[in-house]
C-alpha cells in the first residue's frame, strides 16, 4: 500500500509540474551549433537582457542596402520569430528591420510575462542595434514599430511604457485591455496562458492586468498611431480598438484608425476583400512613412507608470511589475515625485 501511495504521489507531482510548465521554455534550450548565424543580408543572433540576469533573446536583423531607420517587428501571442534563411529578403527594405523573439519563446531564454519585462526586450534590441549596426542606421533615433494580434497588444503597451521612443507605430488587431480579453475568452484559448504568464487572474489582482494593458497608459502616448481592426474579429474583438481610440481621441492623441466592415472571423482578416486589403496596406504604408521625427517629451508633466516607464531622460520602475503608479516630472530640475505608488528612479541625462 505504501509503495502504491508513493507511485500515485509521484504521478500527481509529475502531472502538476507538467501542467505548470507547459507554457514555459525548457530550462536548457536545445539549440544546435548552426541555429544562430550571421550573413551578408541577415544576422540571426541572441543578445542579453540588460534588466534580467541570465536572460538572452533572439533577434533577426535584416540589413538594408543603405543606411535606414530602424523598424521593430513583433510576433503574435502564440508566435515566435521564424528562423530566416541567410539569403531571405528584407520584408521592409527601407529599414534596418529587427524581428524580436521575446523572452521565453522558441529561440530565447527566460519566462513570458505578458507585456511585463518582456517588452523591455524591444528597447534592448534597439540599444544593441545602435552600437552593433550603426553603419546600417541613418538616424538611431528614428525607430518605428509594427505588430499585430498579440504583437498589436505589445504595441499598445510599448507606446505607453516608452512614450518618446517611436516615430510612429502600426497596430493591427491588437489587445488593449487584458482583463477584458480574459473575461471574454469564451474558449479559454488565451486565458490558459495569461494565468501562468501573469501569475494571477484579473479578479485576484486587477492591477497586474492594468499594468500590462495599453489602455492604462493612453495619457502617456506621444507616438502617432496607425490602428487597423476588423469589425467582426472573434479572437480579438474590435472593442479593444474602439475603446482605445475613444480614449485617445478624448486626450487629443495623434492616430489614424481604420475599421474594416464585416472583416474578421477566427482569422483576424477573415472575409477581407481586395479593396479592404488595399486600404489596410495603405494605412501600414502611411504608418511607416508619414512621420520622420521622434516625439519629444514635454519639459514637465505627469506620466502613468504601468510597471515601468522609460524615456530618453529617465526611467521609473515600480516596486512590482504588477503595480500601476503615477509620477510628476520636471526635466530642467531633474525632479520626479510619486503621486501614486513607489519605485526606483534613474536619470540618464
Amino acid at each position: 500500500m505504501q509503495i502504491y501511495k508513493m507511485i500515485l504521489f509521484c504521478g500527481i507531482l509529475v502531472w502538476t509540474q507538467n501542467a505548470l510548465t507547459q507554457n514555459k521554455p525548457l530550462s536548457k534550450p536545445q539549440w544546435s551549433d548552426t541555429t544562430f548565424y550571421q550573413s551578408d543580408k541577415i544576422d540571426f543572433i541572441q543578445i542579453p537582457s540588460t534588466i534580467t540576469d541570465s536572460v538572452t533573446f533572439a533577434i533577426a536583423v535584416y540589413k538594408p542596402e543603405r543606411p535606414s531607420p530602424v523598424l521593430l517587428l513583433a510576433h503574435g501571442w502564440h508566435g515566435k520569430v521564424k528562423r530566416p534563411l541567410p539569403d531571405a529578403e528584407n520584408p521592409y527594405p527601407g529599414f534596418l528591420t529587427i524581428q524580436v523573439d521575446m523572452r521565453g519563446r522558441q529561440y530565447s531564454t527566460g519566462q513570458q510575462d505578458c507585456n511585463g519585462y518582456e517588452l523591455y526586450d524591444y528597447h534592448d534590441a534597439w540599444q544593441y542595434a545602435k552600437t552593433h549596426y550603426r553603419d546600417y542606421i541613418s538616424d538611431p533615433q528614428n525607430i518605428y514599430f509594427l505588430g499585430g494580434s498579440g504583437g498589436g497588444g505589445n504595441g499598445y503597451a510599448l507606446v505607453g511604457k516608452f512614450p518618446d521612443l517611436f516615430v510612429s507605430a502600426v497596430i493591427q488587431c491588437g489587445i488593449s485591455d487584458y482583463a477584458h480579453w480574459f473575461e471574454h475568452d469564451t474558449l479559454g484559448e488565451f486565458r490558459d496562458e495569461m494565468i501562468p504568464w501573469i501569475g494571477t487572474t484579473p479578479g485576484e489582482n486587477p492591477q497586474a492586468y492594468a499594468s500590462r494593458s495599453g489602455i492604462t497608459t493612453v495619457q502617456n502616448v506621444l507616438t502617432p498611431l496607425f490602428i487597423v481592426h476588423g469589425e467582426t474579429d472573434i479572437r480579438v474583438p474590435v472593442w479593444h480598438a474602439r475603446t482605445y481610440v475613444n480614449k485617445a481621441e478624448a486626450l487629443n492623441k495623434k492616430f489614424d484608425y481604420l475599421e474594416l466592415k464585416n472583416v474578421g472571423t477566427r482569422a483576424h482578416w477573415g472575409n477581407i476583400t481586395a479593396s479592404q486589403q488595399a486600404q489596410k496596406d495603405s494605412l501600414v504604408q502611411r504608418g511607416l512613412s508619414l512621420y520622420q521625427d521622434t516625439p519629444v517629451l514635454p519639459p514637465s508633466g505627469e506620466l502613468i507608470v504601468a510597471g515601468y516607464v522609460v524615456t530618453k531622460h529617465f526611467s521609473v520602475f515600480m516596486d512590482s511589475i504588477d503595480q500601476v503608479g503615477k509620477i510628476r516630472y520636471d526635466l530642467e530640475h531633474k525632479d520626479i515625485k510619486f503621486l501614486q505608488g513607489s519605485g526606483r528612479i534613474v536619470w540618464f541625462r
